[in-house]
């Protein structure tokens, strides 16, 4: 089962800087897994380029991240704080667990 738990656009003037100039929305998004006798929650990530007449769209997941659903609900916020992208998600759920 997925849960929206949070979306936000990326800065623009970061954007800009990296010589982009259209809107990018990211959305992240709780799993739990329904299929296991015990709670067992991921996240996954979305990203939505809006160029001019077209949209991109690219996305990750990390299934069986914890069983701690408020560890799940930390996880989201630190991603969605610091604007992780689909790319770098795996990297940076990497490091997470090692802190």
């Amino acid at each position: 089962m997925k849960t929206f738990f949070g979306g936000i656009f990326m800065n623009k003037e970061e954007l800009r800087k990296e010589g982009i100039l259209y809107p990018v929305k990211l959305e992240y998004y709780k799993i739990k897994d329904l299929k296991s006798r015990n709670d067992i929650f991921g996240v996954e990530v979305i990203k939505t380029e809006y160029i001019e007449d077209r949209i991109k769209v690219e996305r990750a997941s990390i299934d069986k991240l914890t069983n701690d659903e408020k560890m799940e609900n930390s996880i989201l916020d630190i991603l969605k704080r610091n604007e992780v992208t689909p790319v770098i998600l795996g990297d940076v759920i990497e490091d997470l667990v090692k802190c």
